[in-house]
This record gives C-alpha cells, sequence and structure tokens, in this order.
C-alpha cells in the first residue's frame, strides 16, 4: 500500500524466486551447452569481473555489447570549480545498467505471476544475550541481539520504539542502541522491575514506521525472555516461574562452596505428561546433570554435573499442573532458567 496517495493505492513489488550466482551459471550454461566444462566456465566467470573491475580502476568505460555497461561517476559537493575534492572513500561511485536489447529481451520472455499481497513490517526471529551466548535470556549484563527482517527505525523517532515489557509488570522504552539495522538490533537492555524476583519473564516488541505518514507497524517476539536469577540456598527462592503471584518452584537447599551460575531445565513429556528436571552447565549442548521425573508437587533432589562446584539442588515443586500448562502452551515443552547461585554467608 502506498500510504502517501489520496485515494488510496497500491504499487507491485517483485519477489525473486532465489538468488544465482557463478555455481548456477556454470551448470546452466554447461547443460544448455555440454561443450563447455562446468569447472571451466566457473573459473572464467570470477576472472571476467575481475577483468571489469581492473579496466573500471584504469578508467575505462566497460560495454559488453547488448547486455550490460559498466562506469563510475562522482558524488560530492564543490564549492567552486577548482575546489579539491573530498577525501570521502565512497566519492567513487559504480554504476550497472542493462542496454535497451538485454532489457527489452526480458520484457518478451518474462511472465508475472500473481502472489498474495505481503504487508511489510517488523519480524523479530531470534533473541541471544552475546555474553553468555545464549538464546532467549536478558541479561542485564550483557547485550541483547536480536535478528529478523524491517526491524530498522529511527532512534530518535518519537513514533518507533523498542519496548520490554514484564509478563508481570514493568514496561520499559529502549534507548541505549549499538546498532539498528533491518536485520538486526543490538542493545544494551534496561530492564523493568516486576513485582516479585521470581517474575523473571518479558516480552520484547518493535515498533517502526517506514515512511513520514505511514502506518505505525509492530511486531513482538513470539518466545518469552528470561532474566537469571539469584539464587541463595536456604532462602527458598522462586524459579521457572512466569507472571504467578507465587513461585511454581522453590530452591530449599544446595552444597555450595563457592559462587557458580549454572542453568535449571524442565522438560515436559507430552505423551506421559511429566516433567524431567536437570541442571546444564552455561553452554549449549555441554555438560548436564542426570534428569530426575517430577510427577506432582513436593521435594525433588537434582544432581550436578561434571565439572561444577554445584553438587546437587534441593527444590520443592509447588504448582505442577500451573508449571506443565505454562511449560505447554508458552515455552513448546521447553523452560530453562540461568540460576546465579550464592552461597550463604
Amino acid at each position: 500500500m502506498n500510504a502517501l496517495t489520496t485515494p488510496q493505492s497500491y504499487r507491485a513489488q517483485v519477489v525473486p524466486h532465489n538468488t544465482a550466482g557463478y555455481d548456477e551459471m556454470a551448470a546452466d550454461i554447461s547443460s544448455a551447452h555440454p561443450n563447455y566444462n562446468a569447472e571451466l566456465v566457473r573459473s572464467l566467470a570470477p576472472l571476467i569481473m575481475e577483468w571489469v573491475q581492473t579496466r573500471m580502476i584504469n578508467g575505462d568505460q566497460v560495454t559488453l555489447e547488448d547486455a550490460v555497461t559498466f562506469h563510475t561517476t562522482i558524488v560530492g559537493r564543490l564549492d567552486s570549480p577548482d575546489a579539491s575534492l573530498p577525501d570521502d572513500e565512497e566519492l567513487l561511485q559504480v554504476k550497472v545498467y542493462a542496454s535497451r536489447p538485454f532489457v527489452l529481451g526480458v520484457r518478451k520472455e518474462a511472465r508475472l505471476e500473481r502472489l498474495p499481497m505481503n504487508e511489510k513490517q517488523p519480524l523479530i526471529t531470534s533473541a541471544e544475550d552475546t555474553k553468555l551466548k545464549l538464546a532467549n535470556v536478558l541479561n542485564p549484563g550483557g547485550v541483547l541481539h536480536l535478528t529478523g527482517s524491517n526491524l530498522f527505525f529511527e532512534e530518535d523517532d518519537p513514533d518507533c520504539e523498542c519496548v520490554l515489557e514484564g509478563t508481570r509488570s514493568g514496561k520499559t522504552k529502549q534507548s541505549v542502541f549499538a546498532s539498528i539495522s533491518n536485520s538486526e538490533i543490538l542493545l544494551v537492555p534496561d530492564i523493568p522491575a516486576q513485582a516479585n524476583a521470581w517474575n523473571n519473564e518479558y516480552t520484547v516488541t518493535v515498533t517502526t514506521q517506514y515512511t513520514e505518514h505511514g502506518t505505525q507497524r509492530t511486531s513482538t517476539y513470539r518466545r518469552k525472555l528470561r532474566t537469571p536469577l539469584t539464587v541463595v540456598p536456604g532462602n527458598d527462592d522462586g524459579i521457572l516461574t512466569g507472571r504467578a503471584t507465587s513461585p511454581y518452584v522453590t530452591v530449599t537447599g544446595a552444597a555450595l562452596a563457592a559462587n557458580e551460575t549454572v542453568r535449571i531445565q524442565a522438560v515436559l513429556d507430552l505423551h506421559l505428561g511429566e516433567l524431567f528436571f536437570n541442571l546444564l552447565d552455561m553452554k549449549e549442548g555441554g555438560e548436564e546433570g542426570e534428569a530426575v521425573r517430577v510427577t506432582a508437587d513436593g521435594p525433588y533432589t537434582l544432581s550436578g554435573f561434571a565439572g561444577s562446584g554445584l553438587p546437587g539442588l534441593d527444590l520443592t515443586v509447588n504448582n505442577f499442573s500451573a508449571l506443565s500448562e505454562m511449560i505447554r502452551n508458552t515455552y513448546s515443552g521447553r523452560l530453562v532458567d540461568v540460576l546465579n547461585m550464592e552461597a550463604g554467608t
């Protein structure tokens, strides 16, 4: 939709089937002309482009008859005819345009296929803490890396924003960005406090506006982000909980000689309706402790993993049914919390 016209109008957008390169060119030419070996074609193609580049560096325009023309242009403003050229690495630009016979040939043979209308909007596809290198972790001491498409917005535009919001309470518009582009956003998270320490579940939302008078477009990441939890054995700290007013699981004890950061995982067996808890190290695919089967409320003990200074963790499941439902509906069967274990004084 073209939001700048009255009455409302629309424009067509071309969506390529795929992107072809040297390998595809070599395979297609060799298939159509068996006398030309695919490996030979593949080796010659980069040499041709290198030759074009060299001729342009030497000041030439390159015209491949009935195909394309390569030439250079200069961009920049001069205060007088004899003024020095700006010292700008982007001063020299390369332009490539197709010849009219080439364009007419494409127009003659190409056929258009109508696709459903696709409204441009931001899409967040992944979130990772760059310090811990863990997906869907919101680390106050790290940098949050969001990836996706159509994410770019002007940082000082009052109509655009990136927001972190707690699922229980708290909402903060983010203000410290390392970079913002269409494909990624890097930000130092300003995490709003929630009602209780165990409410460590957050959403991240991006709002963009692609033209001055265009419609605001908003996208919320489909997965929840979770902040690390501080756990002091003996304090009955809550873990593995969402926006609930009381924790689904509490840590009741641990033999801990020094502070250590670990992860706890809860996996739901959809067929049996049972949960399996175990401790993990801080690297995906790393060391893990033995899984413990959890079927109801009550006390459980998890064993540590190889190389860990945490030999075991005692916990109590307070609301098995609510925890199972949350993991099933919100976390696709797997919930993980980062635990900053602090040795008691």
